[in-house]
């Protein structure tokens, strides 16, 4: 029918530990986007999320509060969250009415923060696959703070996560590490940037632990988490700065091509965007040096130097 809004919608659910940035990602994302001509709707799917900056199109505050269900239940904080998103899985109804209206925009899911949603509670990821099934096309989003690569312990812990993360919620997936320019805010990178942001030889960040007179006595187990992260060889990290608009245009490339974006009927796409997003390249290639030379300080030893010093 003429003038019909499009069945099938894009979007993104944003996801990530408490205070890794997904409210400040999904102000700064929607902002851009409707600079560049999309139309865009946030959905918070956060029910302890208060005092939101950005405008609202749907806020699951509407249906459930958090502060009820822990006052009525005598729920902590995370259990009240865990019950407010089981209530919305069978609730689905009152989403889709709420959705219904808004198609023909691009979607941005402000999620929880709580990690057990992400990694082994069903009630988030019943959600995702319900939307899929309304011809809804979802990247998830996952925010990690970019000041873990300075601790190589935490930084094999965000790798677990990010793993779980990906295998759990069964949707198309980028990994980001947020507030990149604070990265050294807790210490120096003991590695070069694309050494974290491509998941290098691990073995490096071993050597690194064994240095800690604590971490040596764990490095059998630390060996084997290694090597559960490299055998499934999916985690890959791309550096986001919010306030950039480089890197908020990096990204959104790469959640196009995740989701199906770019192949889309909204934008038209010149034959070299298509032939980047099907092959895989990227004719305009920018290395993660250009990142590292922004945002950290010269290091007077080069890696190999520190290598050779381990």
């Amino acid at each position: 029918m003429a003038g019909a809004a499009p069945t099938t919608a894009f979007g993104q659910v944003v996801i990530g530990p408490p205070g890794s940035g997904k409210t400040t990602y999904c102000l700064g994302m929607s902002e851009f986007l409707r600079a560049v001509g999309r139309r865009v709707a946030v959905v918070n799917l956060d029910p302890a999320n208060e005092g939101l900056p950005y405008e609202c199109a749907v806020d699951v505050g509407e249906l459930v509060g958090l502060a009820d269900v822990m006052d009525a239940l005598r729920l902590g904080p995370n259990g009240g969250l865990l019950y407010c998103m089981e209530y919305l899985e069978a609730n689905l109804d009152w989403l889709r009415a709420k959705l219904n209206p808004l198609r023909g925009h691009y979607f941005l899911f402000d999620c929880p923060g709580q990690v057990e949603l992400c990694t082994h509670h069903g009630a988030l990821r019943s959600i995702f696959s319900q939307m899929a099934q309304w011809d809804l096309r979802l990247t998830a989003v996952h925010l990690v703070d970019s000041h873990y690569c300075t601790d190589p312990a935490k930084f094999i812990s965000v790798l677990c996560t990010s793993l779980a993360t990906m295998l759990h919620v069964e949707l198309p997936h980028v990994n980001l590490l947020s507030k990149m320019d604070l990265i050294e805010h807790y210490g120096k990178l003991a590695f070069n940037l694309d050494y974290y942001t491509e998941v290098l030889d691990l073995s490096y960040l071993l050597d690194h632990l064994a240095s800690d007179p604590f971490f040596r006595h764990y490095r059998r187990l630390n060996e084997k988490l290694v090597q559960l992260i490299e055998d499934y060889s999916l985690v890959s990290f791309i550096p986001l700065n919010i306030q950039d608009k480089e890197s908020i245009q990096r990204v959104l490339q790469a959640v196009d091509k995740a989701n199906g974006y770019c192949f889309g009927v909204q934008e038209q796409r010149s034959l070299e965007a298509m032939m980047s997003a099907a092959m895989g390249a990227d004719f305009h290639f920018s290395s993660t040096l250009g990142i590292q030379e922004k945002y950290l300080t010269p290091s007077d030893s080069s890696v190999e130097q520190e290598a050779m010093q381990l």
